[in-house]
């Protein structure tokens, strides 16, 4: 654990793709019919086909990256399978499935269970505490920066250290309004961060900057956007196109930002990175 305690300053060097496979899920019965975070108002209007189109912009755009993008089918009476990273967390071809802070969403972790053990993950298994996945549950080379405060219990933090092996580090959540780590935090490449420094206890911004002292820090309005709620393949950062900020920051890291929009999609708390669950392979398995 010493050398978690090492900043990391990333070296200038030529951005390249590193190919991802992911899984996603189809709004295909999208909608806001409960409020179980700030973002969600049943009274707002909303429409399925609108997500829909989007969601696919966002799958196409995946695709023509050069990776490999599986679709799990939606499951009826479950709007928010559409975030398909609160699903699970993924690493080393085994499964760590999502058991849901909110009885709404339930449902969703047997059919995650499922697709996973349908789809060769021999390694599969529901968490015993409440995790939510990689909406709380960010990899980078060193470590799993595990997000707590709203959703996933930290008791939950062993049980993903033992199964996966790695160190996880603790990170509390403090703004309603970024109820899940992957709202206030993006993992860009192996150890490059962009985050929202105000989403975080004070305890949690001394670690995070001792951590990652290069770190880009979005500032409240490309927070607000869902601008850190990105998809990262080490070149491009797919991200909502309202981040202006973030981009701009982006482009003089070397990285290419690709803004969409998924503003229907926010109405229920989330964006690009909601929507793809990384699915890192076996060690013997990786290309």
């Amino acid at each position: 654990m010493t050398d978690l305690l090492v900043p990391v300053v990333p070296v200038a060097a030529r951005r390249r793709v590193r190919l991802r496979h992911y899984l996603m899920c189809a709004p295909a019965h999208y909608d806001v019919r409960y409020s179980i975070n700030p973002w969600m108002d049943p009274a707002k209007p909303t429409s399925t086909a609108l997500a829909l189109a989007q969601w696919e912009v966002l799958h196409d755009l995946l695709v023509s990256f050069g990776h490999r993008v599986d679709v799990i089918a939606p499951g009826p009476g479950l709007p928010d399978m559409v975030f398909a990273a609160n699903g699970a967390t993924v690493i080393d071809g085994k499964a760590l499935v999502a058991r849901f802070r909110h009885p709404q969403r339930d449902g969703e972790s047997a059919h995650y269970l499922d697709w996973f053990r349908a789809n060769g993950f021999e390694s599969a298994v529901q968490a015993t505490w409440p995790n939510e996945g990689e909406g709380d549950y960010l990899t980078t080379r060193r470590a799993i920066l595990a997000g707590t405060g709203f959703r996933s219990d930290p008791r939950a933090h062993a049980e993903a250290e033992e199964l996966f092996d790695r160190p996880v580090i603790r990170l509390d959540l403090v703004d309603p309004r970024y109820y899940h780590l992957d709202t206030a935090l993006a993992v860009l490449d192996d150890d490059e961060i962009m985050y929202h420094p105000a989403a975080f206890t004070p305890e949690s911004r001394a670690v995070l900057l001792g951590l990652f002292p290069d770190a880009i820090l979005a500032d409240d309005r490309d927070a607000a956007v869902f601008g850190l709620n990105a998809v990262s393949d080490g070149l491009h950062v797919v991200l909502p196109e309202a981040a202006t900020g973030l981009a701009a920051e982006l482009r003089e890291r070397g990285f290419e930002p690709v803004g969409v929009d998924l503003s229907e999609l926010l109405k229920a708390g989330g964006s690009a990175k909601c929507c793809t669950l990384e699915l890192r392979p076996a060690p013997a398995d990786r290309p």
